[in-house]
């Protein structure tokens, strides 16, 4: 065999070689995909029967719905008729009821005025002592002196930048 022979037996040998590694890669990429596929085919079957199972619940809440709407409007009649017997027998009543009625509110209001002159006159004898000068309390012993930060901390004005000792301007 010649040389030329050789070189492109060993070149031969190479793309192979080449060809050999691409379809192992290839097959290991495959492989991937298929077990993806296989995946997302399981999350798809368990999507259907969540959506499945969110139907069966809003059917059974919308007959639930129903239910109590039925049962609301059974209510709301009943309540309806009540009143209107209720109402029949008010006017129904004899009328010494209602002046008695009459006659208790009259009294509780009666009431609600005097104690409102009671609280009105004692709003006002509070108001007269707040107005009267106080007694001088009695002395204190001496007090050890402030200390000058103190009074900045409790003045009226809000202080700036520019007032507080260090500050950047």
């Amino acid at each position: 065999m010649s040389i030329i022979a050789i070189g492109l037996n060993l070149m031969l040998a190479g793309l192979l070689a080449a060809a050999l590694a691409m379809g192992w890669r290839l097959n290991k990429r495959l492989q991937a995909l298929r077990d993806s596929h296989d995946g997302f085919a399981t999350a798809v079957r368990e999507l259907n029967a969540a959506a499945e199972r969110a139907e069966q619940g809003l059917a059974d809440l919308r007959a639930a719905t129903d239910e109590a709407t039925d049962a609301l409007g059974d209510r709301i009649q009943k309540g309806r008729e009540l009143a209107h017997k209720l109402e029949r027998l008010i006017e129904q009543a004899p009328a010494t009821p209602r002046r008695r009625a009459a006659e208790a509110e009259a009294e509780r209001e009666e009431d609600d005025r005097a104690q409102e002159r009671r609280l009105g006159a004692l709003l006002a004898a509070a108001r007269e002592a707040r107005k009267r000068p106080e007694r001088a309390p009695a002395r204190e012993p001496a007090a050890r002196p402030k200390p000058a930060y103190e009074d900045d901390l409790f003045d009226d004005e809000p202080l700036t930048l520019t007032q507080v000792s260090g500050g950047r301007r």
